[in-house]
């Protein structure tokens, strides 16, 4: 009847220490109240041997042992078991723990054991071992009771492991994320390169709104570094720890933004396999940068409104609201006051995500600073191209002053780019290659395409088949539009009326492509 009662107190303890931080000494002391010892180890399967989670009665240094199966006969024959094995008081099989007894020095004399081998299902995954003394200590304990107690710490093990496993890759992974998050933050164009007075005020800016938890609304041309800014701001705020997500609001099929924002459930709607998580709650505790917010569906802002006024979200295909916190950086290159006019922009929404807006100046503003980017992408070229030294020429560097860099710092980089394989091509015998102003393109390319006039290609496509003369048009109209609209698929798609995606596939067969480079 005592066993009985101590058996159900073991399982009732059990399953309390189930999330334990110690749960495998819990498990060992749980143990030792139906078996009680004066040494106990519980050991856990590690290939061909065993290691010690948790000992009592044993020397300190126990646990840093590893018992070899093979070298061990008592520990083979419990491995070897499929139930309780207890060994004769008498039992000339050596015992692994002589000498580690703490009530006890030199070799262990005539004394009794008992071996519990724990499995899940039929692969074993460790051992409980007991050693006392009194050669009749484990005697008095049934089968029955001795089977029970096998099956309940089997399982708790089971558990056990298995939430000790999840544990360290959730902190290794989490370590990992945020070392590469950092990493990935702060390389290759985490800093701010500029010293010219409006760049000076651009950064008191972002050190004086980071230290707060306020929406930000990034205003600026293409091209000037407005992700970049976000970047800041999210390093320089308590939350840099935690996830920066970025969301491109332009490249969102309308059908499918509410699910990029707030996840869906699976089975939410056709072709949702599995659950998914939306980018709010992978930002969840960080900052979410939404990235082009001018060109949101009118549909999506009314829920993007309700996520900044509340901190809630519905995932698509479930009842429950959520809750979750998250600082949003928002960006744009539209006038968004003009687009509220225009009736295009929510009004209350505008308000919420500018609670403090920061412009970012034109590269054409920033006195000075296109000789220091152009310094910063020399060195970030060179390491590309493996060119040893890679130096701009004085007429060069002139001749970037003297430009008006309607792509702004996009741009810069680009010419950068293209100039330093001019130059290592043409220099490739030389040690040091020098950028001069015969390598330095300023005109803006498309990739894979070259400059064609419109009224040449219309001439040219009467003496073409039908089906050439129908791509040379598009490609001409289309390579035009892109060029008087910054290279923004967008704005492109909009004024030729078109769905974004559906250009974007067009473009892509007729050999058009914008290459943007981070």
């Amino acid at each position: 009847m005592n066993q009985q009662f101590n058996l159900t107190q073991v399982a009732l303890e059990l399953a309390q220490s189930t999330l334990h931080e110690h749960s495998f000494d819990q498990l060992l002391a749980t143990v030792e109240r139906v078996i009680p010892s004066d040494a106990s180890a519980l050991l856990v399967v590690q290939g061909e041997q065993l290691k010690p989670l948790a000992i009592k009665g044993l020397m300190p240094d126990s646990l840093g042992r590893r018992f070899k199966i093979a070298e061990h006969p008592r520990l083979k024959a419990i491995c070897s078991a499929s139930h309780a094995l207890q060994f004769a008081h008498d039992c000339s099989l050596p015992d692994p723990y002589d000498g580690l007894l703490l009530a006890k020095t030199g070799d262990i004399p005539v004394h009794a054991c008992l071996g519990l081998p724990l499995y899940d299902k039929n692969a074993l995954l460790g051992v409980l071992t007991f050693d006392s003394l009194n050669a009749n200590a484990f005697s008095s304990i049934s089968m029955d009771t001795l089977s029970t107690l096998q099956t309940l710490c089997s399982a708790h093990f089971k558990t056990a492991l298995e939430l000790a496993h999840y544990k360290h890759h959730a902190q290794h992974s989490s370590a990992l994320v945020q070392e590469l998050m950092r990493d990935a933050l702060t390389r290759d164009g985490g800093e701010i390169i500029g010293q010219s007075p409006v760049i000076q005020t651009l950064k008191n800016e972002i050190k004086l709104v980071a230290a707060s938890n306020f929406s930000v609304l990034v205003l600026g041309e293409t091209g000037v570094g407005k992700e970049l800014v976000a970047r800041n701001i999210h390093l320089n705020s308590a939350r840099k720890d935690q996830p920066l997500i970025h969301l491109n609001c332009a490249s969102l099929p309308e059908n499918l933004a509410e699910s990029e924002f707030f996840g869906h459930a699976k089975g939410a709607f056709t072709g949702a396999q599995n659950a998914r998580q939306g980018k709010f709650q992978l930002a969840d505790g960080g900052t979410l940068f939404l990235d082009e917010i001018g060109e949101l569906p009118l549909a999506m802002q009314s829920k993007l409104l309700r996520v900044l006024q509340s901190g809630e979200i519905q995932t698509v295909g479930e009842d429950t609201p959520k809750y979750v916190d998250v600082r949003v950086v928002a960006a744009t290159n539209r006038d968004l006051k003009h687009e509220v006019a225009q009736g295009r922009f929510r009004a209350d929404l505008y308000h919420r995500l500018s609670v403090y807006p920061i412009t970012v100046p034109p590269l054409n503003k920033r006195e000075h600073d296109i000789t220091l980017l152009a310094g910063y992408f020399i060195e970030q070229t060179a390491r590309k191209l493996g060119i040893k030294q890679l130096k701009l020429s004085t007429e060069a560097q002139a001749l970037l002053n003297q430009y008006s860099w309607p792509g702004n710092v996009r741009e810069l980089e680009h010419v950068i780019s293209r100039s330093a394989l001019k130059a290592k091509q043409s220099q490739w015998q030389n040690p040091i290659v020098t950028i001069t102003s015969e390598h330095c393109d300023l005109t803006p390319q498309l990739s894979n395409t070259v400059q064609v006039n419109t009224q040449n290609t219309i001439h040219t496509a009467w003496n073409q088949p039908l089906k050439q003369a129908v791509e040379s048009l598009q490609f001409t109209v289309i390579t035009e539009q892109l060029k008087q609209h910054n290279y923004n698929w967008a704005a492109t798609a909009r004024v030729l009326e078109l769905d974004r995606a559906n250009l974007v596939r067009l473009a892509k067969r007729l050999g058009i492509e914008v290459k943007k480079t981070i």
